[in-house]
């Protein structure tokens, strides 16, 4: 098996091409057994345990089956099918079993736990010192401490929640590709703009069907929403959406949630805390669910009353326009739409011409230069796992390689909604030699049509740019270990380098840069771009409830003892009781879809997308005051925060960029809320 099996030979960067479906299991077999033997030479050592022997001995350990792991779980967010879902089956609670055998490894702990206590006395770096705290704390946080008996229910736990987590994905995802509307009649579609017709036609044609076919996609989803005219095709499409894995059929995820709140509670109990809000948040800025509700809870208390005016002012606009008595869920963003048009002259359909994504990338590539010195050069010598992911050679100044960089743009049946970055190989400097990572954007925008390219709508726009913030971070990182590089920093701080790159995607200075009409070559006209800015806090009341109440439901769900829930809507019914704008639709549950906490690593975290906003307008501000593309202050921004990774505290960091810590004012300037 060994010479075939590309998985277990050295590689730089991924062998897509060679690696078959077969080859992941058992080459995942072999490099745990390859880890575990490393780890006994560490534990075996007979000399005292110093840094050297045991904390970077460690931190070296497993090189491959972390990046062959990074591979496999990447093909099953972005290109996944039934044979690699039911190898992922096989292959989270192997993983889960050798993580806890790692962290629940006595010998090694107290090897770990010997340095750890006479940190004091030893000379190490902040960066040493801080792999030594997260290796000691990865050990304590993890039931290193527990009796025998205990740590047996430890594993039970995280081996049954690796296998509810999987399935509530793929629940999701066979929901999401299993519903489409399919019309007939072009009068149902009155009100659509030609690209999503044209698209929806594509879609109906590749499923061999005549006429218009509508899916859960977001690149299908959202124009439907926004612009379909028939009022009940609208509703259909909604409470599909809503409904998602909420039917009490086989792909039911109710009993995956209340499952999944209960073990993370018992685990959480276990280890000695409160909830499992309050582990996770032990080690986020935060630092306790007390101050992230209080965050929340002040944050909505400056967002309501502008939330409810927009509202008011929306159900006022839908019943001059078309009677409509009362708004509902399907009805919002397609009569924000029309009092967006009528408030500011401006749709996406207006806009789209001018962001084709191929100038778009060559505009946030344009920032990263102007900011940071980067090129980005499109090669095809490297392997991919699907022809339209495109690759690229990322150098500095100096033409010094920085980072090998792959794209991944459209939606595809194997691929999960929404939009994110993953590391194919982390940075790290290992004797001397500084090995680049390997990075990758995955995202779902608007595909080619026969008679167009690829037209963003603004909102795609600023996922690329988010996205691709999150690349940088990953790109520039510049630290001697890997655990502690790019985006490996404390949840409620990665989404800084991601949130504030958006801010370009505003300025009259960035825009010349790209949107250039696809036909015309016609640069973006002055008056889009002045409106692009004063629609920018247009709902802004309204978008921040939306995004409280995820964080509210999230710590309802994480934040106490979840034993007496018994039925998840009527659960999260309370909890989006005081964000509540809209009437509630019974046969609608978010949480049965909610990815993010259920499936991605946002559990007890999904507060910290408005953390990190608090924190990048604040950052944001600061470029405004000396110039968005002012080099003093784009090389602080990559010198403290960007290349820094997790190797000192957070606010530390910040500070250090900033000279201060941050002003939660600049973010409700910026929405128009103050």
């Amino acid at each position: 098996m060994t010479e075939t099996n590309r998985l277990l030979q050295p590689f730089n960067t991924a062998p897509f091409s060679k690696i078959k479906n077969e080859h992941f299991l058992p080459a995942i077999k072999q490099l745990i057994e390859d880890t575990k033997n490393e780890i006994d030479t560490i534990t075996s050592n007979t000399e005292e345990p110093s840094f050297t022997n045991t904390v970077e001995a460690l931190e070296r350990t497993g090189e491959q089956l972390n990046r062959v792991t990074g591979i496999f779980f990447n093909l099953n967010s972005a290109e996944t099918n039934e044979e690699i879902q039911k190898i992922a089956q096989e292959v989270s609670p192997l993983l889960s079993d050798f993580k806890n055998d790692l962290l629940l490894n006595e010998a090694l702990f107290e090897r770990v736990k010997s340095v750890y206590n006479r940190k004091k006395s030893l000379t190490l770096t902040s960066e040493e010192s801080m792999l030594l705290e997260k290796q000691y704390k990865g050990f304590s946080r993890n039931g290193a401490n527990l009796s025998e008996d205990k740590k047996e229910k430890l594993r039970k736990i995280d081996q049954d929640l690796s296998r509810l987590s999987l399935s509530f994905g793929e629940n999701v995802l066979a929901e999401t590709n299993n519903y489409e509307l399919h019309i007939t009649n072009e009068d149902q579609l009155s009100g659509l703009p030609e690209g999503a017709k044209e698209e929806a036609a594509d879609t109906a044609k590749e499923k061999g069907k005549d006429g218009w076919i509508f899916t859960l996609a977001y690149p299908s989803y959202i124009p439907f929403m926004t612009y379909a005219d028939n009022r009940e095709l609208r509703k259909e499409l909604s409470l599909a959406f809503g409904s998602k894995a909420f039917h009490n059929d086989k792909l039911d995820n109710q009993e995956h949630v209340l499952q999944i709140v209960n073990l993370r509670y018992q685990r959480a109990q276990l280890l000695g805390y409160d909830s499992h809000a309050h582990f996770v948040l032990e080690e986020r800025m935060a630092e306790t669910p007390e101050k992230v509700t209080s965050f929340l809870d002040e944050l909505l208390q400056k967002a309501k009353p502008a939330a409810e005016k927009e509202f008011a002012e929306l159900e006022a606009f839908a019943k001059e326009l078309d009677g409509i008595d009362q708004l509902q869920k399907w009805d919002g963003a397609y009569y924000a739409e029309k009092l967006k048009q009528k408030k500011f002259n401006l749709d996406d359909e207006k806009l789209k011409p001018y962001f084709e994504l191929k100038n778009v990338i060559n505009g946030v590539f344009t920032v990263a230069e102007k900011l940071y010195g980067l090129s980005f050069e499109e090669v095809n010598n490297i392997d991919k796992y699907h022809p339209e992911v495109k690759t690229y050679r990322v150098t500095d100044s100096e033409d010094s390689l920085v980072a090998i960089f792959y794209a991944d743009f459209h939606p595809r049946a194997g691929k999960r909604n929404g939009a994110w970055m993953t590391v194919y190989k982390q940075q790290e400097i290992i004797k001397g030699v500084n090995e680049r990572p390997h990075i990758s954007i995955v995202c779902n925008f608007t595909k080619p049509t026969a008679s167009k390219p690829s037209l963003l709508t603004f909102n795609e726009v600023t996922t690329l740019f988010h996205e691709f913030g999150h690349a940088l971070h990953g790109m520039l990182a510049n630290t001697k270990y890997a655990s502690l590089s790019g985006a490996n920093v404390y949840w409620d701080f990665v989404e800084l380098p991601s949130q504030i790159l958006e801010n370009w995607c505003y300025e009259k200075e960035t825009l010349e840069l790209f949107a250039t009409h696809y036909k015309t070559g016609e640069v973006i006209p002055m008056e889009y771009v002045e409106k692009i800015k004063e629609s920018a806090a247009f709902h802004e009341g309204m978008k921040t409830v939306r995004q409280l109440s995820f964080g509210m439901l999230d710590m309802a769900w994480h934040g106490g003892n979840p034993t007496s829930i018994t039925n998840v809507k009527a659960h999260e019914k309370e909890a989006f009781e005081p964000t509540t704008l809209y009437p509630d639709v019974a046969s609608n549950c978010m949480s049965t879809s909610f990815s993010h906490i259920f499936q991605g690593g946002y559990s007890a975290g999904y507060y910290s997308y408005k953390w990190a906003e608090v924190l990048d307008a604040d950052a944001f501000a600061y470029f405004k005051q000396e110039g968005i593309f002012n080099k003093t202050v784009a090389d602080k921004f990559k010198n403290y925060i960007l290349s820094q990774g997790g190797t000192e505290d957070p606010m530390e960091l910040y500070i250090r960029f900033r000279g201060k810590k941050p002003n939660p004012d600049a973010l409700l300037k910026r929405a128009g809320l103050i």
